[in-house]
């Protein structure tokens, strides 16, 4: 778990101003269980040594960081990837997952609620739960149902149960609200694992404490293999979990540029996006405040992009802080963008990347032209892209 103090949240679960509790009361019990029990669990001896063996011995940590050669000549750039990809069910949520699946436990809440999106964080519960015996059940919106086809066979081979979500955008947002739904009807014997750093407090914590594992091996892969910290770290940004996980281990580093890439859809200038720090404003969405996509009348816009997983008009509390205290600085892509980021990857290192980092990547392309020559730049790749294969394929041909 991250050492680092300057990012902890305030008693009341505050970012600076965001964050907080805003849920039915029915729900605050809860939310204090979980609270507690973190802070006993974290610096529980059996707890913290279960938890690291599953994290060696499941996940396959450390995922290795890897330098891009291909990539560093063609940009005129250091790069190097942190391979979150190659973590067991192939991205970052398995980490999260697995560490709240032990808490859900030592709780003996047995019936677990999950949401996705992309089903990359769906994947990863029901893996957990697999392995841990406890019972499943996934909200996905039918949308993304039918963008991530393969997802929802991985769910149902390992035991869980997938529900498709019909409101709304039948989105990530939809499968929120029907996951709190549920939950609020099954609070005494369920356990809702968010699967990002949004929510109310202390889901934003928690989440970020279990995704810095990145940032921790980050840090020291990066000392082992180039004797300094990089110049720049960069990841994609949908709820931030991602992001949040690998910004922690270089937060209290001065000297060291935090960059995080949102969906900006068919352009920021136009109704279909998702660049929630680029054109939101705060708001209370899912319990916490933070930086939402609203109308004038407060109300949540739907968001849009090519990926699933970074198709939320949210963003976590701490990115918000991170954006309004200067700490971090945060740009977009366009989903086509993300698709020239893809194919780069792809065709440069071999490595094909899942649509939500490829933002990030596509950003890069344009960007490492515009900093100066042969900086350190740490990249997180947080998912593999076998997921988004039809998509892509479907996209390219109409470009």
């Amino acid at each position: 778990m991250n050492d680092k103090k300057i990012n902890k949240p305030s008693s009341t679960g505050r970012f600076g101003k965001f964050g907080g509790k805003f849920v039915p009361e029915t729900l605050m019990s809860s939310l204090e269980e979980i609270e507690i029990a973190y802070e006993k669990y974290s610096k529980d001896k059996s707890f913290l040594e279960e938890l690291s063996s599953l994290q060696n011995d499941f996940i396959g940590r450390p995922t290795p960081l890897y330098f891009a050669k291909n990539l560093s000549k063609n940009l005129n750039q250091k790069i190097w990837i942190k391979r979150e990809d190659l973590a067991h069910t192939g991205a970052h949520k398995i980490n999260n997952a697995i560490g709240q699946a032990l808490l859900a436990k030592r709780l003996g809440k047995k019936r677990i609620i999950a949401e996705t999106g992309a089903g990359q964080h769906g994947v990863a519960t029901a893996t957990a739960c697999a392995m841990l015996n406890l019972e499943c059940i996934v909200y996905m919106g039918e949308e993304d149902i039918k963008r991530q086809a393969p997802n929802i066979y991985r769910m149902e081979m390992v035991g869980a149960k997938v529900v498709p979500v019909i409101s709304g955008s039948k989105t990530l947002k939809d499968a929120v609200n029907e996951a709190i739904r549920d939950w609020v009807t099954n609070v005494e014997s369920s356990y809702y694992i968010i699967g990002s750093a949004v929510g109310p407090h202390p889901y934003p914590y928690i989440v970020r404490e279990f995704q810095s594992i990145i940032g921790i091996e980050s840090r020291q892969q990066i000392l082992e293999k180039t004797g300094k910290l990089p110049d720049y770290v960069l990841a994609c940004v949908g709820g931030g979990s991602n992001a949040i996980g690998i910004f922690s281990g270089f937060i209290d580093d001065e000297n060291v540029s935090l960059i995080g890439v949102e969906a900006s859809g068919e352009g920021v200038e136009t109704e279909k996006h998702a660049a929630t720090l680029t054109k939101g404003t705060p708001g209370i969405l899912h319990g916490s405040l933070s930086y939402v996509l609203q109308d004038d009348f407060g109300q949540i816009q739907e968001a849009h992009s090519i990926s699933a997983g970074l198709d939320y008009p949210g963003v976590g509390p701490e990115h918000s802080n991170l954006k309004d205290i200067e700490r971090a600085q945060y740009y977009s892509a366009t989903d086509k963008k993300a698709l020239e980021g893809f194919k780069m990857m792809s065709i440069e290192e071999g490595i094909i990347p899942a649509l939500e980092p490829a933002h990030a990547l596509g950003f890069l392309i344009d960007w490492a032209k515009e900093i100066p020559k042969e900086k350190t730049i740490l990249f997180l790749l947080s998912g593999r892209g076998d997921k988004d294969l039809e998509t892509v394929s479907k996209k390219m041909a109409t470009l």
